[in-house]
């Protein structure tokens, strides 16, 4: 069977092998199923507060959450930015500067971090990875997104090495 997106993969995927580990670290893997449920949780939780076509910052430890926590980004008809806890401040900075993110997901090892990157008068929703994955999935508002989202929308921007002083997402 052909698949067109990532999501299509997921989902046929999940139907065959739920149970079987899709991805892993040394410590911790989490099924098709999980990721098929956490990621599927999180799309609803972010479409029905309201985000929607936006940059979600995903700025966790790496570990198969993450990749999860990506799926839920594009399940929720937003595009993931991925921030690696061990980038320079000055680049998140500027990363966060350029993004201007409403909200942003974390583990509880990367929280305290990812909020001293939050300057007074923003506005950014953290929202812990273990939290949002609780969300009661919305079928409903799920299909409404699939059915808004067209093959040409971005599903993530990663920022250039900012060579020339100033990241920019691509």
């Amino acid at each position: 069977m052909q698949q067109t997106n990532v999501l299509e993969y997921l989902e046929h995927t999940v139907k065959r092998v739920p149970d079987k580990i899709a991805f892993a670290n040394e410590k911790e893997g989490l099924t098709f199923g999980e990721v098929f449920h956490d990621s599927r949780a999180i799309g609803s939780w972010l479409y029905n507060h309201g985000y929607y076509n936006e940059p979600v910052v995903v700025f966790m430890e790496k570990h198969p959450k993450t990749i999860a926590a990506f799926f839920g980004c594009v399940y929720g008809g937003d595009y993931y930015v991925p921030i690696d806890a061990e980038m320079p401040a000055f680049r998140v900075e500027l990363i966060f500067d350029n993004l201007k993110p409403q909200v942003m997901i974390c583990d509880e090892t990367t929280k305290e971090l990812a909020q001293k990157f939050i300057k007074e008068g923003q506005e950014i929703k953290v929202l812990l990875y273990d939290e949002v994955t609780k969300t009661e999935i919305d079928e409903a508002a799920l299909d409404k997104i699939r059915d808004r989202q067209l093959d040409t929308d971005p599903i993530y921007i990663v920022f250039t090495s900012g060579s020339t002083g100033v990241p920019k997402g691509v």
